[in-house]
C-alpha cells in the first residue's frame, strides 16, 4: 500500500473567487478517487476546510492559517515537506502550480492553465513573478504533471520543456446536479430573481482574460437593447476595467453583477439562461462550457485554448477580439429557433462525455505511474 500526500490548501468553504473552478476541482477528485487500487491518501487542508471522509482517505488539517497567501506559500515549502518525511508519504501530489523545493519522496504537480505566461499583463507583478518561476521548476522536478485539457498538456511541454510522456490529462467532469430542470421550477427562479425571460449568462471569476469588456461591446452592438446580461461570478483582480466598460458603453441597466452565488444554485442560472456566452482569452479547460450544456443551455464560446476541447460540436465558436463576430452569433441563436434547439441536444450529448469517477481512475493511474 501507497500513501499518497495531497496539498488541498486551495479548498474554500468561503463565497468569492478562490471558490470557484480550482476548489471544486479538487473538491470533486477527492471524492472519486478509487480506493482500491493500492493507494491511500493523506489530504492536507486549511483550517476548518471539511473533506467528506472515506476509507483510505485521511484528512490532515493545518494549524497555520493559509488562507493568507504568504503563509499558504511558506506551508507548502516549510511544513509540508517536514510532515512528509515524518510520515513516511510515498508520494506528494501539489494540486496548485507549486511542490516543495526540498522533499524526501518523488512529486507530482496539477497546473490547471498557463494564463500568466500567455497574458503575463493581466497579473500583478508579484504573483505572475512567483507562478512563473515556481511552476517551472515544478513542472521540470516532478515526477509527473497532470494538465485539466490537451491543450494545457501542450503548453506545458512547450514552455517547459517537460516531455509530452510525463504528462498526462486529468479532465475535469460535469456533477449530476446540472442537468435539465422542471419548467416550472425555473420559472419560480426567475420570479425571484428578478429576472427576464430572456437573458444572456456569464459565468467566471472577474479577471482580465476572461475577456468580459468584449461581451460588453457585443452586448452594445445587438439590435436587442433590452436583453440583459448577468454576470455570475466573485471579484478576482484587475476588475475596474469591466465596471468603467459598462458606464461607457452605457449599459448600466442592462448588465447585472450577481456576485459568487453557491454551487447548488449554478444549475438553475443555467437553466434559466438564453445561452451561456463564454469569451475568455484563455481557459485550462472552460467547466462553465459544459455545466451550460448539461444543463440544455445554447453555448458560444472563443475558439482558442481549450475550449473548443470542451465545446465539441455544440458550441458556436468566435474569435474572442471580434465583438461584432460575437454579437452575430448572439443573434443567431436568439433569433432562430432550430439552431438554439440543435445545440441544446447536442451540447447534452457533449456533456455526457465528462464523469468524475473517470477523472478519479486518471489520477489514480498517474500516481501509479510515479511510483514506479
Amino acid at each position: 500500500m501507497f500513501t499518497i500526500g495531497i496539498n488541498a490548501h486551495l479548498l474554500s468553504g468561503r463565497a468569492g473567487y478562490r471558490r470557484a473552478g480550482i476548489h471544486h476541482y479538487i473538491s470533486q477528485l477527492l471524492a472519486h478517487l478509487p480506493l482500491d487500487a493500492g493507494l491511500a491518501y493523506t489530504v492536507f487542508t486549511a483550517p476548518g476546510e471539511v473533506v467528506s471522509p472515506r476509507p483510505g482517505l485521511r484528512v490532515q488539517p493545518s494549524r497555520w492559517p493559509t488562507e493568507q497567501r504568504l503563509l499558504r506559500i511558506g506551508w507548502e515549502q516549510l511544513a509540508w515537506p517536514l510532515a512528509a518525511a515524518r510520515q513516511r508519504l510515498d508520494l506528494l501530489h501539489s494540486m496548485a502550480f507549486v511542490t516543495p523545493l526540498w522533499h524526501a519522496c518523488p512529486a507530482v504537480v496539477t497546473v490547471y492553465d498557463l494564463s500568466f505566461l500567455h497574458y503575463p499583463d493581466s497579473f500583478p507583478r508579484l504573483q505572475r513573478l512567483y507562478l512563473g518561476s515556481q511552476t517551472r521548476r515544478s513542472c521540470r522536478q516532478a515526477r509527473r504533471v497532470v494538465a485539466i485539457s490537451a491543450s494545457g498538456r501542450a503548453d506545458v511541454h512547450r514552455f517547459f520543456g517537460v516531455p509530452l510522456d510525463q504528462i498526462d490529462v486529468v479532465r475535469p467532469a460535469v456533477d449530476a446536479q446540472y442537468h435539465p430542470l422542471p419548467a416550472g421550477a425555473v420559472a419560480e427562479f426567475r420570479r425571484r430573481q428578478g429576472l427576464p425571460a430572456q437573458f444572456v449568462l456569464h459565468v467566471g471569476t472577474l479577471q482580465p482574460r476572461k475577456n468580459i469588456p468584449v461581451l460588453l461591446e457585443a452586448m452594445a452592438q445587438l439590435s436587442r437593447p433590452g436583453l440583459p446580461l448577468v454576470l455570475v461570478g466573485g471579484k478576482g483582480w484587475l476588475y475596474d476595467q469591466i465596471f468603467a466598460r459598462v458606464a461607457a458603453l452605457g449599459l448600466q441597466d442592462r448588465v447585472h453583477f450577481a456576485g459568487y452565488v453557491p454551487d447548488e444554485s449554478l444549475p438553475y442560472w443555467y437553466n434559466a439562461a438564453t445561452m451561456l456566452v463564454f469569451p475568455s482569452l484563455y481557459e485550462g479547460f472552460g467547466l462553465p462550457v459544459v455545466e451550460a450544456m448539461a444543463c440544455g443551455t445554447p453555448v458560444i464560446t472563443a475558439n482558442v485554448s481549450a475550449m473548443p476541447e470542451a465545446a465539441g460540436d455544440a458550441a458556436l465558436l468566435f474569435d474572442p477580439h471580434d465583438a461584432t463576430a460575437l454579437a452575430e452569433r448572439m443573434a443567431s441563436v436568439l433569433g432562430n429557433s432550430d439552431l438554439a434547439a440543435t445545440m441544446r441536444h447536442r451540447g447534452l450529448a457533449q456533456a455526457r462525455q465528462f464523469d468524475w469517477s473517470h477523472s478519479g481512475r486518471a489520477l489514480a493511474a498517474t500516481y501509479l505511474a510515479a511510483l514506479k
